[in-house]
């Protein structure tokens, strides 16, 4: 007896392409060393991309909770891993004592401020060059590279200003 194979879902992304590199829908995903789009993988997405901002893993439990309440902490961690690993999610690595999640898989630069941590699209593209630069420098294959700006975040700015914390200790 032949099964048959799971359905197609198409992907559309934001922009109204059909291109999964900038999908924002579901994805056909199969077993054997696949995975496939279940409903807490869906509510998990679904939620990173509705966030304002870049949140941990804590963060997104506490967000999918709302609408799966019996969802365990552990499964929302290793459903990030599963995204990120799917290319439908980024995962940050920036520094921090924190990893954090972001919808946009494209290659963006991120500012985190060495404060409270918070972390923000920084408003530049990437730059090409400096790879194409390191290409001919090297005997590495350069496969991309990550730039974080570190700094203070406006509240964190505002805060040191009016009690006159010194925070020129920042790492």
């Amino acid at each position: 007896m032949q099964l048959d194979p799971p359905p197609v879902i198409q992907m559309t992304a934001k922009n109204g392409s059909n291109d999964p590199g900038e999908a924002t829908g579901k994805k056909n995903v199969e077993k054997n060393g696949r995975y496939r789009m279940t409903r807490q993988r869906e509510v998990i997405l679904e939620e990173i991309r509705t966030a304002k901002a870049h949140p941990s893993a804590d963060e997104v439990y506490e967000m999918v909770r709302k609408r799966l309440p019996r969802i365990s902490l552990g499964t929302v961690y290793r459903n990030l891993d599963i995204l990120s690993e799917l290319g439908e999610i980024q995962k940050l690595e920036l520094g921090g004592d924190i990893k954090r999640f972001d919808w946009n898989p494209k290659k963006h630069y991120h500012i985190r401020c060495l404060n409270c941590g918070r972390v923000d699209n920084a408003p530049v593209a990437p730059l090409k060059q400096i790879e194409d630069e390191l290409y001919g420098a090297t005997v590495y294959t350069i496969f991309g590279h990550r730039l974080v700006f570190e700094g203070l975040c406006p509240r964190c700015t505002r805060e040191a200003e009016t009690t006159g914390k010194d925070l020129s200790n920042l790492p």
